[in-house]
C-alpha cells in the first residue's frame, strides 16, 4: 500500500510541476524563434523608415512575453489544485502583462509613425526627446488606468487627490514644469530644431543635438555639450544660420597698401576666394565678391564676402582663403601694409 501511495503521490507530483514546466519551456522556445523571425525581418527585408518596419520594431522583443504569457494561461488551468484566490491573482497578472506590453508597443508605433511623418515632411523639422516622451508618457498613463480598473482600483479618488496636490507640487517644481512648456513652445513655434546651428544672447554658438523635457543640449564647435534650460531658450534672443535657408554669411577684412591697382586686388581676391570654395565644398552656390569701404590710416580696407552651406565651413574657409590670399599678393606684388604712423618734429 505504501508503494502504491507512493506511486500516487508521484503522478500526482508530475502534473503539478512537471507538465507546467514543459509548457513554460515551450512557450518561451516558440517566443524565441518568433522574436529571431522579426529581428531578421528587420535586418534583412524590411526597408527602414516604412510602416512595416515602425510596427515590427516595435512588437521587437515582446514575443517572448506574450508566448510566456499563453503558458502562464495554459499553466494556471492545467494546475487542478490551486485555488481560486490564486488564479485569480495570476489571471490578474497575465492580463496586467497583456496590456503592458500592447501600450508599450503602441507607444513605440506611434512615436515613429511620428518620427516617420516628420521625416517625410517638407519642412524641416526634426523630432525630438521631448515629444516623444510626452506621447508615450500619456499612453502608459491610459494603459495603468486601465489595468488599475480592471483590478477593482478605482482611479476616480486618485485623480481628484492628485488634481488638489497637483497645486503643491506646481509650486515646489516651478523650474521644471517652466522648462517643460518652453520645451513645448520651442518645438511647436520652430524657432530652432535639432540639427540647427545658432548663436544664443548669452555668446554660445553650436548645433542643436536634443531638445529634452527640462533643458537643450548645443554642440559647440570644439565638441563640447552645452546644457541650456528651455526657458532660457525661450527667453533669449537667438540667430539661427539654418533659417529661412541653410546657409553661413562668411565675411573676411583686408587691408593693401595705397599704391595698389584696386581693380587687380578685386580680381586675385575673387579667384582666390572662387578656387578656395571649390576645394572646400566642391561647389561654387553663392559668387564671392569684394567691397571695398575705408580708407584707413596705412591701408585701404575691403571685404571678401563668402557664402557656405555648411556652418563649420566657415572655419577651415577662413585659414584656406588666407593662406592662399598671402600667396597670391605676393606673386602679384600686391603689398599687405604693416600700420605706419609718421611723426614729424619741428626742428
Amino acid at each position: 500500500m505504501n508503494i502504491l501511495s507512493s506511486l500516487g503521490d508521484w503522478h500526482s507530483w508530475l502534473d503539478l510541476l512537471i507538465v507546467p514546466f514543459f509548457i513554460q519551456v515551450a512557450a518561451l522556445i516558440i517566443g524565441k524563434i518568433i522574436n529571431t523571425f522579426i529581428n531578421k525581418k528587420l535586418q534583412e527585408h524590411l526597408e527602414q523608415h516604412t510602416l512595416p518596419y515602425i510596427f515590427a520594431h516595435a512588437v521587437k522583443d515582446l514575443p517572448v512575453a506574450w508566448c510566456s504569457g499563453v503558458g502562464l494561461y495554459w499553466t494556471i488551468h492545467s494546475i487542478k489544485v490551486l485555488n481560486t484566490t490564486i488564479i485569480d491573482l495570476l489571471s490578474s497578472l497575465l492580463y496586467a502583462v497583456i496590456i503592458f506590453s500592447i501600450t508599450r508597443v503602441l507607444a513605440r508605433t506611434v512615436s515613429g509613425m511620428i518620427a516617420l511623418h516628420i521625416a517625410r515632411a517638407e519642412d524641416t523639422t526634426k523630432a525630438t526627446s521631448l515629444l516623444s516622451n510626452i506621447i508615450s508618457f500619456i499612453i502608459y498613463s491610459a494603459g495603468v488606468i486601465i489595468i488599475l480598473q480592471y483590478l477593482g482600483i478605482s482611479v476616480t479618488p486618485f485623480l481628484t487627490a492628485l488634481g488638489v496636490g497637483g497645486m503643491a507640487v506646481a509650486l515646489g517644481l516651478q523650474d521644471t514644469l517652466s522648462n517643460i512648456f518652453s520645451g513645448l513652445h520651442i518645438i511647436l513655434s520652430k524657432q530652432l530644431q535639432v540639427y540647427d546651428f545658432v548663436k544664443l544672447g548669452n555668446g554660445y554658438i553650436g548645433q542643436v543635438v536634443d531638445i529634452t523635457w527640462r533643458f537643450t543640449k548645443i554642440q559647440s564647435p570644439a565638441n563640447n555639450i552645452i546644457i541650456v534650460p528651455n526657458k532660457e531658450i525661450a527667453s533669449s534672443t537667438i540667430i539661427n544660420y539654418n533659417m529661412p535657408q541653410q546657409e553661413i554669411d562668411i565675411s573676411l577684412t583686408v587691408g593693401v597698401s595705397y599704391d595698389s591697382d584696386l581693380d587687380l586686388v578685386e580680381k586675385v581676391s575673387l579667384e582666390v576666394a572662387r578656387n578656395v570654395l571649390l576645394k572646400v565644398e566642391g561647389k561654387v552656390d553663392f559668387e564671392p565678391f569684394v567691397r571695398f569701404f575705408e580708407f584707413a590710416d596705412s591701408s585701404i580696407n575691403f571685404n571678401i564676402n563668402m557664402k557656405s552651406n555648411i556652418f563649420l565651413n566657415q572655419y577651415i574657409i577662413k585659414h584656406e582663403v588666407i593662406k592662399a590670399l598671402t600667396k597670391r599678393y605676393r606673386e602679384e606684388n600686391i603689398n599687405i601694409p604693416f600700420p605706419v604712423r609718421t611723426i614729424i618734429t619741428a626742428n
